[in-house]
């Protein structure tokens, strides 16, 4: 399990011996940066579970949330296909690590406005994708990206760090990922929440409304000219905001926009 993400994961796995990893396939857990190691080991056909860092989510102020719990015993001890439940509130706030009486009380929540959905069918595929940013960086270097006939009937994960993408860049993030020929290749795309507040941009509630809209809608204008039938889904909770549920990567997962509900295999 990831302490935190980073930037520089990407430099390390080159160095990695995949020959081990045949031996002791790891139950890897992490999400953010920790993308360019699930796209690795995607490549060498283990599956993993994006989401969870003990930092994060083990050491949250006010102690880890029940639902992120209820995710990681899934991953950790169950197997079966569960529900990807919906909240009525989150937050996107941070505590400031360097004062730990910050982490003594939950953070304040905003009411979550509800998942927004494109298409009238139901899917089933095994989960790819991870962190926006890191995929576009491993577009860049070329690596650990199969041939875009390995996505047929998959469905991409998306999610954006508390880098805070503006919405012009997550267009173009998308549009490459079209260029590709890859986006045409998903029976589904799902899109968690964005993070809207970070120490650095600290936007106003309002505000924060506006930049999860925005990201919103690039997606759709962008799933729209490159994967018009895919279903598509923006807002479920596995990304940068709390709570965060731990989600299988590279297991099965169901879409169902008829009953606007997911299911994923654990």
């Amino acid at each position: 399990m990831a302490t935190i993400g980073g930037d520089d994961q990407i430099t390390v796995l080159p160095r990695l011996d995949p020959t081990l990893l045949e031996h002791n396939p790891p139950a890897f857990f992490g999400y953010s940066d920790n993308t360019n190691l699930h796209l690795w080991l995607w490549r060498h056909g283990v599956s993993s579970y994006h989401g969870g860092s003990t930092q994060v989510h083990l050491a949250r102020p006010g102690g880890a949330h029940r639902a992120h719990l209820a995710s990681l015993r899934h991953a950790l001890f169950d197997d079966g296909v569960y529900e990807i439940p919906s909240f009525a509130a989150f937050t996107d706030l941070q505590p400031d690590w360097g004062r730990p009486e910050t982490i003594e009380h939950e953070l304040p929540t905003t009411n979550d406005v509800g998942w927004r959905w494109h298409g009238d069918h139901s899917v089933t595929g095994v989960t790819w994708g991870g962190n926006l940013e890191i995929l576009s960086w491993n577009l860049a270097t070329n690596r650990w990206i199969d041939e875009n006939d390995a996505y047929d009937g998959a469905v991409l994960l998306l999610e954006t760090s508390e880098e805070m993408p503006r919405s012009e860049e997550v267009f173009r993030m998308l549009r490459n990922l079209g260029e590709r020929g890859l986006l045409e290749r998903f029976a589904a795309i799902v899109m968690a929440k964005a993070k809207a507040w970070s120490r650095e941009q600290q936007l106003e509630p309002a505000q924060r409304d506006e930049f999860r809209q925005h990201q919103s809608d690039v997606l759709f204008q962008v799933s729209g000219l490159y994967a018009p039938d895919a279903i598509v889904v923006y807002g479920p909770d596995f990304g940068h905001t709390d709570p965060q549920l731990v989600l299988p990567y590279g297991a099965l997962m169901t879409v169902d926009a008829r009953t606007r509900r997911i299911f994923a295999q654990y």
